[in-house]
């Protein structure tokens, strides 16, 4: 290929904040062995403390032509990093690794827990546990650094585990990748509303504004960092993340394993979620004690746990509503199937998996117009969004679609057709495995 060829080959289209969705894929040197080990913490700091700059020069033609097209085709040796042992990026990353080993990868996952291992290794991957207590568990780390040697790609999905095992990963010669699930709690309600303020104390918002995430930022110079929504991609941009490490990749989920179910009357509702205040379950409650007195009678089921829980509770026995609070259940493919409207009326997120999988099962979905949401319902069609900490729009539009079943039944339609066009995880395998296959290409 021609130096002029290569410049018009596909390329990714950018954000407007300069996150890359796709590149194109850059003629590769590697001769697909595992790249050389740095031995000195100097060579990580650099890696670290680079200006970022792509010194990658394409090489064109002859055995170099040759060596790309034999890089597209081999395994690529990945060793996925979870510290967490519940939660959305948990069913992500299980969701994640079987597609990326499907797709032709050599997959192992170092989970937090031993439940969470044994369910790996029951999708057929090489899973160990390796729980990491705090950030500042360096012990427990050093005994797991020794498991990333061999891979050429470690892909971390938590705050933890890129902290301890980043420049590790680095050290031994991989490939890092970090898939950002989440910002702190005091900023999920800050992407997309220029005047938001952090939540909590005044200091510990600004700390975390102006040095938490710039230390992130720092950390994210060490590979390519994976969002799964164009908004959050945009605010770590906007926010000193470096642009042209910033791949925007949604989540995804394996769509045989959800079929709708048969509605129920009286109508049920269901929240899937964290029992924090980020998620605003607190305003569900005020919804739904103002929803009590005009609508059908309905139950309200909640699966998650969290330090609210008590209080909420108190909330709904003072109401006397029909809720009840089930705490964390492991997988809620089986509660769905009894519910016929999911909610979550969170004040930020990113791309919730949860969403995904209510909408899989066929599933309307009510939700706030907050973070990667509204990528992924679409108002009117596969459900209605409202305004954050608006009880009586959200009680409204429960109201509507709990007295419409012929429009929830077309919205559950639209919305398992949605996942079937945009969100299948056979899609994240493939998209996953190009990224990594880029990645070992390139020379940074």
């Amino acid at each position: 290929m021609r130096r002029d060829e290569l410049e018009k080959a596909p390329q990714r289209h950018a954000t407007a904040s300069g996150a890359t969705v796709v590149r194109h894929r850059r003629d590769c040197k590697h001769d697909c062995r595992r790249h050389g080990s740095v031995d000195t913490l100097g060579a990580v700091l650099r890696a670290a403390l680079g200006d970022g700059r792509d010194r990658h020069v394409p090489v064109a033609g002859g055995e170099d032509e040759t060596r790309r097209r034999s890089c597209r085709r081999c395994s690529v040796r990945v060793v996925y990093v979870s510290t967490l042992t519940e939660g959305g990026p948990v069913s992500h990353l299980l969701n994640l690794a079987p597609a990326v080993a499907h797709a032709g990868a050599s997959v192992r996952l170092l989970c937090g827990n031993r439940e969470i291992a044994t369910r790996a290794r029951n999708l057929g991957l090489d899973a160990d546990a390796a729980p990491l207590r705090s950030k500042a568990d360096v012990a427990r780390a050093a005994q797991l650094w020794p498991r990333l040697r061999g891979a050429e790609i470690v892909h971390t999905h938590d705050r933890r585990a890129l902290l301890l095992c980043g420049a590790a990963a680095r050290a031994v010669g991989a490939r890092l990748v970090h898939t950002y699930h989440g910002l702190p709690d005091e900023l999920v309600g800050l992407p997309g509303r220029p005047q938001a303020r952090p939540s909590g104390p005044r200091l510990r918002g600004a700390w975390l504004l102006h040095g938490h995430l710039r230390v992130e930022a720092l950390l994210a110079r060490l590979g390519a960092l994976v969002v799964p929504s164009h908004a959050i991609a945009g605010f770590l941009a906007a926010h000193g993340f470096p642009p042209r490490r910033i791949h925007v990749l949604p989540s995804r989920i394996d769509i045989r394993r959800w079929e709708p179910g048969p509605p129920h009357r009286p109508v049920r509702l269901v929240a899937v979620a964290r029992l924090e205040r980020h998620k605003g379950m607190d305003v569900l409650v005020e919804a739904y004690a103002r929803l009590a007195e005009q609508a059908p009678p309905t139950h309200l089921d909640v699966y998650g746990d969290g330090s609210l829980r008590a209080d909420l509770e108190r909330r709904v026995t003072m109401h006397r509503l029909d809720a009840t609070f089930h705490g964390h259940v492991p997988g809620v493919r089986d509660r769905l199937l009894e519910a016929d409207l999911f909610v979550l009326p969170s004040r930020g997120e990113n791309l919730p998996i949860t969403i995904l999988e209510a909408m899989a099962i066929g599933l309307p979905v009510v939700a706030t117009r907050v973070g990667g949401i509204a990528e992924l319902v679409q108002d009117g069609v596969t459900g209605l969004l409202v305004e954050p900490d608006h009880p009586n729009g959200l009680a409204d539009a429960l109201a509507v679609l709990i007295g419409d079943p012929e429009r929830r039944a077309a919205m559950g339609r639209a919305a398992v057709r949605c996942i079937a066009d945009r969100f299948d995880v056979t899609e994240a395998g493939t998209e996953m495995l190009d990224l990594y296959r880029q990645l070992c290409a390139s020379s940074t």
